[in-house]
């Protein structure tokens, strides 16, 4: 088969760690071919949805990952499937992105995750469509309102909706003398909406990556353990990846995520959960295939190659 992925710039990715990588070198184990390109390679006229391609050969090599061939154009239907990898910022360039693709969908295109559904599903808002398993949780860009939650709660976390990798996600007191210079730097003085959510002491034990691939959870989740002074336990702010079984309660909620979550297109899901609390839904490039794999032996790149082999 065929597929192309879209993503980042080549070079930018680190091939030792990325689950996009992963991905790619699974399915060229087992012979299908690999193209890839960046959303800005991507355009429309008369004839259809196409892009600007390079073909890839992947290596076992995290230093020198890859060789690409010749550049040419191509129909985003005539691949098996298009595999959506792009990081966010989810910004209106990405949203566009997401259009471009439902345009090749409607010309016969396979595409993962489904775009329509990418922009559905709001990495922070989603949980809101499962409220039954979260903590306490309020969005609104109300100054007042974001600062009585704070008071009835004591301890919170405020985020903005569209950050990645833990950036600019603050722990706030119920007495913290900053509270209110950063409710209105987060805010935008009451512009921009965000989300508070009450601390969740067990982040300790770590913020657990639950991946769900075609529907059904890889059995071990990564848990991201804040190191010492910080709150947030992301890999990208220096929190320390260590994979673990699936707890009880996390395979419940992924039981209860999963089939529904696929129905819509999604086929890489990474389902962040603290205390058994779900906290985020990811939905445009999961990660942590890699320390899973190396960590416990379980080949999660496999179990994605599998999945989409069935859904093409």
């Amino acid at each position: 088969m065929d597929f192309a992925f879209i993503l980042d710039p080549l070079p930018s990715l680190k091939a030792y760690k990325d689950s996009s990588v992963a991905m790619m070198r699974a399915l060229a184990a087992r012979g299908h071919r690999i193209c890839a390109c960046e959303p800005a390679d991507m355009f429309w006229d008369a004839a259809g949805m196409q892009a600007r391609v390079v073909p890839l050969t992947v290596t076992g090599d995290d230093d020198d990952w890859y060789r690409t061939g010749v550049p040419e154009e191509r129909m985003l239907r005539d691949f098996s499937a298009v595999v959506m990898r792009k990081d966010p910022p989810f910004d209106m360039e990405y949203v566009y992105a997401t259009y471009l693709l439902e345009a090749a969908e409607r010309e016969g295109a396979r595409v993962f995750n489904r775009p329509r559904a990418i922009r559905d599903h709001n990495e922070k808002l989603a949980i809101t469509k499962f409220a039954q398993f979260i903590a306490p949780t309020l969005v609104s860009r109300d100054v007042e309102r974001i600062g009585g939650f704070i008071d009835a709660h004591g301890d919170v976390i405020l985020k903005p909706l569209d950050g990645m990798g833990g950036t600019s996600i603050f722990r706030i007191r119920g007495d913290d003398p900053n509270r209110n210079v950063i409710i209105e730097t987060l805010t935008h003085y009451g512009e921009r909406t965000v989300m508070a959510q009450r601390y969740i002491p067990e982040i300790v034990d770590g913020d657990k990556r639950v991946l769900v691939i075609g529907g059904e959870p890889v059995p071990y989740a990564l848990a991201r353990i804040p190191k010492p002074g910080e709150t947030r336990g992301n890999l990208a702010a220096g929190g320390r990846g260590e994979a673990r079984p699936l707890t009880p309660r996390e395979r419940e909620i992924a039981a209860a995520l999963g089939p529904g979550l696929w129905a819509e297109g999604l086929l890489v899901v990474g389902l962040d959960v603290i205390g058994g609390c779900l906290t985020e839904v990811n939905v445009t490039s999961p990660t942590c295939f890699v320390e899973i794999a190396q960590q416990t032996g379980f080949d999660v790149a496999a179990m994605f190659a599998d999945a989409i082999e069935r859904a093409v």
